[in-house]
């Protein structure tokens, strides 16, 4: 099979990558530096990981990678990034099309593929809207409500899930923990359910060392600017005890160096996620020998309450279950191990390559 696979970045991590690739010279000495840093790397398939030759991976929404790219292939930046990514799959001659980016993607574009593509894959896990995502020959994700949803629209959906990063195990047997409680995410008007939990176990930073890694919607950022002493842009300032503890994100190895340091990592599904689990945060966490203390819900088989990580059910909760892990008396040590042998031993990525090799197969 000769895959490519198309991801986006995530606007925050921008100034961190172009730092990392600033001394890079081509194309694949850019990738090279982006595909090291593991930016959302439980997505990567193993092709990927192991850069077989028959693999092909890019970033479609990233200018600077993609007229690399292009300046090195005598194709003209002029026509835009859709038709550097139309060309880079016709010169790879590639048979399946795994598009992590799809919002971005939809039945036009698909329409121009190469006729040597066979099959169109996307990777959707949360609400799509309007979007319509019908022309892949198949949706996936880890999510069983979402998938439910796609099949009433008609759509052909199946379940993949999120692969262990083997990476994470340069952190995982860390036995200094200086960081009681962390979070890294999104804090936005789509996280009100998050927010109050976020605020709640801020207030633990008087007795815990609490560090939050904030990626803040842009009405937040003004918000908390001198122009957010003006309604209405007031009523989006975070509270005071969140901003005691927030700090900048964080993505890629300084993720994991994160979730490293920390004895508990706080998880929690946005708003529109049902109830439902299983984010990336999940396999990062457990992958890097973190306590896992996340919002009740379904998750994937393998994350079971008490035994591998541990769950809350509203803010009041989060706060009693980190206050009990923290007063223990191996302070959740053996539920992160486990947890870690669990996600090490049940989703690594030759079971993740496995179920999509199955998944294209059944199309």
């Amino acid at each position: 099979m000769r895959l490519f696979q198309n991801a986006g970045i995530y606007p925050a991590y921008l100034p961190r990558l172009r730092e990392l690739t600033k001394g890079s010279t081509s194309f694949s000495e850019a990738l090279d530096v982006f595909l090291a840093d593991r930016f959302g790397a439980c997505h990567h398939l193993q092709p990927i990981v192991d850069r077989r030759e028959d693999a092909f991976f890019t970033n479609g929404d990233d200018p600077e990678l993609q007229s690399r790219w292009a300046s090195e292939n005598g194709l003209s930046t002029r026509g835009g990034l859709d038709e550097i990514l139309l060309s880079q799959i016709e010169q790879h001659r590639t048979e399946v099309f795994f598009n992590l980016d799809p919002l971005r993607h939809g039945r036009n574009f698909l329409r121009r593929l190469p006729g040597c593509v066979k099959h169109s894959v996307a990777w959707r896990a949360a609400p799509s809207g309007e979007a319509d995502l019908g022309g892949y020959d198949v949706v996936v994700c880890n999510f069983p409500a979402i998938i439910r949803g796609y099949e009433a629209k008609g759509w052909r959906a199946d379940y993949l899930s999120p692969g262990y990063d083997p990476v994470t195990d340069r952190f995982c047997d860390n036995p200094a923990r200086p960081i009681d409680v962390v979070f890294v995410g999104g804090y936005s008007r789509h996280h009100r359910r998050r927010a109050f939990v976020l605020e709640a176990v801020a207030r633990l930073a008087g007795r815990y060392r609490v560090a939050f890694h904030l990626d803040c919607s842009r009405l937040t950022r003004l918000a908390e600017s001198p122009l957010g002493l003006l309604p209405p842009l007031s009523e989006h300032r975070r509270p005071s005890v969140i901003r005691a503890v927030a700090g900048r994100p964080v993505f890629g190895l300084e993720l994991y160096e994160q979730l490293g340091r920390a004895r508990i990592v706080l998880n929690g599904a946005v708003d529109m996620a049902g109830s439902d689990r299983g984010n990336m945060r999940c396999f990062e966490t457990m992958g890097c020998g973190a306590v896992m203390v996340s919002d009740s819900g379904n998750y994937p088989e393998g994350m079971a309450d008490g035994r591998t990580m541990f769950t809350y059910t509203d803010a009041f909760d989060a706060v009693r279950v980190i206050e009990e892990v923290l007063s223990s008396p191996d302070g959740g040590r053996e539920v992160a191990l486990r947890g870690a042998r669990m996600v090490r031993e049940r989703y690594d990525k030759a079971a993740q390559w496995q179920a999509f090799q199955r998944i294209v197969a059944s199309l």
